[in-house]
């Protein structure tokens, strides 16, 4: 992208109020090192190891869809990625009204070892180039690609020897730039980096703690599965999930966090014993208990609900990482319903990769992806809850989480996520 177009927020509004006016809840950026500061702000955290692309759209240059996948280890599978993401971008912004006049390209990974940033952006050269090919073979233009590695980044599009120093330009510190201030204002988060997010939600590696809730998750496996075939028992199993899970979410919520992060994931998974997560972990299996669990998606169960769930995906070790599918797909749902799309994107891409044919994360990735507002699925669970729970009441004139704007069926700019995320 040259440095005089206009790149709009994702909002794709212009950066003027009614009254002609500038208005700093609408944000234009004009340069590489705005679109490097941007990301974050794009996305909802940030990208590592991550290829990210932009559509862009109009004459100002409207931010649209975006999509985010892995960068591909090996080199030779760069041109099939090249392919495929350019496809899911320009194929995705169609189905939602326009074909984008342009996109903007990222790559994002940091040196590892003694590699430097400048060697990073070297060796994904070619897989830029890969990218800027496959665009144009769908007649969409790369405006701008950017390589960010190391806190600097270099643009592959520049034609001149002083636009980026061999070494790279640095970027902003957080939350220094015009960008940060602007986004502040605008009410855009970020919520950390994309390793921190995955980080609260996949288990450490290895060591004593890991084997003992493999054997825990072992044993209620070898009690609880015939149970759950047996049509006899299967309800019982339901009931005494549910109940546990409960009791769980009680503990949590007499036993606050003080502070957000690993260290209140580290207190959390203290509050849980290897049989007591191995119990619910099993039972979450069955899709009708896990389709009862989804129904604690807001008011006061939905905060100790989403820690139970990023605790029992730690849980899912060794052989049973593929359980880890429902408790991460109930807290992408819990996150997308509290307002949260960027874990809960996240959330639901990490559950498709423990089980690429868990249906209810596929579904639910592809409606967060395109738009469509959770509220109608509340609604469901909600009046399913009120049926097998009549005596519940729902507080009068509460109708969706706090914040919630109102249904929209389609949005313009909404994200087309890969499903690397």
């Amino acid at each position: 992208m040259t440095t005089n177009n206009e790149s709009r927020s994702p909002s794709g509004l212009p950066s003027t109020g009614p009254s002609g006016a500038p208005d700093p809840s609408r944000i234009t950026l004009r340069s590489p090192a705005e679109l490097a500061d941007a990301l974050p702000y794009m996305l909802g955290f940030h990208p590592t190891d991550s290829l990210v692309m932009v559509a862009v759209h109009g004459e100002a240059g409207r931010f649209g869809g975006r999509l985010r996948v892995g960068i591909p280890t090996a080199p030779t599978e760069w041109e099939d990625t090249a392919r495929q993401v350019a496809e899911c971008l320009v194929r995705g912004s169609e189905r939602r009204g326009d074909k984008p006049d342009g996109i903007v390209v990222f790559l994002c990974q940091d040196p590892r070892g003694a590699e430097s940033g400048q060697r990073v952006m070297t060796r994904l050269r070619p897989l830029a180039q890969r990218l800027r090919t496959a665009c144009g073979a769908l007649d969409v233009p790369v405006l701008e690609a950017l390589c960010l590695s190391g806190g600097r980044y270099w643009s592959y599009t520049c034609a001149g020897s002083g636009c980026c120093p061999a070494e790279g330009n640095p970027l902003a510190a957080p939350g220094t730039s015009v960008m940060a201030a602007a986004a502040t204002f605008a009410g855009l988060q970020v919520r950390g980096s994309l390793k921190e997010i995955e980080g609260r939600l996949t288990p450490p590696r290895g060591g004593a703690w890991a084997v003992e809730q493999e054997d825990a998750l072992g044993r209620a496996a070898a009690a609880l599965v015939p149970k759950i075939l047996d049509g006899a028992t299967r309800e019982e199993v339901g009931e005494q999930t549910i109940a546990l899970a409960r009791t769980l979410m009680r503990r949590l919520t007499l036993a606050p966090p003080a502070e957000g992060g690993r260290r209140a994931d580290d207190r959390d998974d203290a509050l849980l014993a290897h049989d007591e997560a191995a119990a619910v972990i099993l039972g979450l299996q069955d899709r009708e208990i896990r389709d009862v669990a989804a129904e604690w998606m807001e008011q006061d169960e939905a905060a100790p609900a989403l820690r139970l769930w990023r605790a029992l995906a730690r849980r899912c070790v060794g052989a049973y990482g593929e359980h880890a599918a429902a408790p991460l797909t109930l807290a992408g749902w819990v996150s997308w319903s509290s307002g949260d799309e960027p874990t809960a994107r996240i959330a639901f891409g990490l559950a498709l990769r423990a089980d690429a044919e868990y249906r209810f994360a596929q579904l639910l990735h592809h409606a967060c992806n395109e738009g469509i507002d959770p509220e109608g699925l509340r609604q469901c669970l909600r009046e399913e809850r009120a049926r097998r729970e009549p005596r519940r009441k729902r507080p009068a004139g509460v109708t969706r989480p706090p914040g919630r704007p109102a249904p929209r069926s389609r949005r313009t700019g909404r994200r087309a996520e890969g499903s690397g995320q």
